[in-house]
């Protein structure tokens, strides 16, 4: 493609207006993934995409569509704008929907400084499928492996370009790149499987392949005879990997898309304590080499860091344009779009307050209960916060590991447990949440 993204952001704007459109906005993205996956140490799958997507999102007055397509050729993006156009004056009218002021656009868009594309070249599919086998063959070297599921490697590159009919116009390109390892340990009804993985922007921060294959190993075996727990009342402690998933459900339910249909368990809670005291939960969009990086959002706003949770009390909600005009409220910065949708609320990297003691301690701490590693299912009550999870992991009993467990049921309600979290200090610094072990008490446990 000779056209760069920015001039064919321009045309389908161009061709928006001639179509009929008040304004318009537009997205274009190009990209490359590759992903192989060996098995017994021959290649399974190599898979290589690439190519384009563009979107276009028209306003006729207080009425908007969307259109997206894989094909940028003159011809489409007219047949684009005008079914587009089309669309909206058929759509309901929207009194919220518009495109930032000017006054409102971002000024720094230099996203390079976030440092979210690794320059160097594409990986050889060859390389990749060494990758994936070392981690395959460092699992299997562990004697209580009956099998490896799978190893995998992967690359994936994007530009992205966003312009719009107010005068924003800017892109940024990102890069990813991803080794996993699934191992099983026995055999028929007895068989745990456990893995381990990486994905870092840069190819030379991801950890070693054999690394990921033997720690993969090691879990699969400690998952060994697993059984199920005592039912009960006990403190539960979720391990650094499924301890986002507290979190993210705090952040969904303070997402402006939810609080403005007027669901969500804290759509009454802004100023009231959500955490313990002393602990926060900070976006911080500017964190370099990390995924999650944004210097603006998908409406051109400037992103910032900002405090979702402040020393335990509920801030705000998390905002784009439309839905904080709904509320009365200024957006946040938190619009994202894709190619064939209107932009809606949506986070970047988020941090919670760590702790002083490690995973360890907490175990120590928590006397007798579970250890929870790996979670199935999910059963959240949107608007009360009632919460029951599957989950496996370990049983505790005088505050060390004793046995390890699964088909057990975890149960509370996320308002109560939240307030009452104790955070490790395991948290990963390179990962877009960074969410550490997190121990929470009295919880209800449903095993044999």
């Amino acid at each position: 493609m000779t056209q760069s993204l920015s001039e064919l952001s321009q045309q389908m704007l161009d061709i928006a207006r001639k179509a009929g459109a008040d304004a318009a906005d537009a997205i274009a993205v190009d990209g490359t993934s590759l992903s192989i996956k060996v098995r017994a140490g021959a290649l399974e799958q190599a898979e290589r995409s690439e190519g384009i997507t563009i979107g276009l999102r028209v306003l006729v007055g207080q009425r908007q569509a969307c259109v997206s397509s894989s094909d940028s050729k003159p011809d489409t993006l007219v047949q684009m704008a005008e079914r587009a156009v089309a669309m909206a004056h058929e759509a309901p009218e929207d009194p919220y929907i518009g495109l930032a002021t000017p006054d409102q656009l971002a000024t720094d868009t230099d996203t390079a400084k976030l440092a979210l594309f690794d320059p160097t070249d594409e990986p050889d599919p060859a390389a990749l499928q060494e990758d994936a086998a070392r981690a395959e063959a460092a699992a299997l070297r562990n004697p209580g492996i009956s099998q490896v599921q799978s190893a995998a490697a992967g690359y994936g590159r994007r530009r992205v370009h966003l312009a719009a009919t107010n005068g924003f116009s800017a892109g940024y390109d990102r890069s990813d790149r991803g080794l996993s390892c699934v191992a099983i340990s026995g055999s028929g009804t007895q068989m745990e499987r456990d893995y381990d993985f990486d994905s870092r922007v840069f190819q030379a921060d991801l950890r070693d392949a054999e690394d990921i294959g033997t720690v993969a190993a090691a879990r699969a075996v400690e998952r060994t005879g697993a059984r199920k727990p005592k039912t009960g009342a006990f403190p539960v402690l979720f391990d650094e990997r499924v301890a986002s998933s507290l979190i993210g459900s705090l952040l969904q339910t303070v997402n402006g898309a939810t609080i403005a249909r007027g669901s969500g368990w804290l759509r009454d809670a802004i100023g009231q304590q959500v955490l313990p005291k002393g602990i926060s939960l900070i976006e911080d969009p500017h964190r370099a080499r990390v995924t999650g990086s944004r210097l603006f959002d998908a409406e051109g706003l400037q992103t910032a860091r900002r405090a979702i949770v402040d020393d335990g009390v509920l801030t705000g909600w998390t905002l784009d344009l439309a839905n904080a005009r709904k509320l009365g409220m200024d957006s946040t910065a938190n619009a994202g779009a894709g190619t064939g949708s209107p932009p809606s609320p949506s986070l970047s990297n988020v941090s919670l307050t760590q702790g002083a003691a490690s995973r360890d301690d907490l175990i120590a701490q928590m006397g007798t209960g579970l250890l929870v590693t790996s979670m199935i299912g999910s059963t959240i009550n949107p608007n009360t916060g009632d919460y029951s999870r599957g989950a496996a992991g370990f049983w505790v009993e005088n505050g060390e590991i004793t046995y390890p467990v699964n088909e057990c049921t975890v149960a509370g309600n996320l308002r109560d447990m939240l307030r009452r979290i104790v955070p490790a200090n395991d948290g990963q610094a390179h990962l877009s949440r960074v969410v550490p072990s997190l121990l929470v008490e009295g919880l209800t446990l449903a095993g044999d």
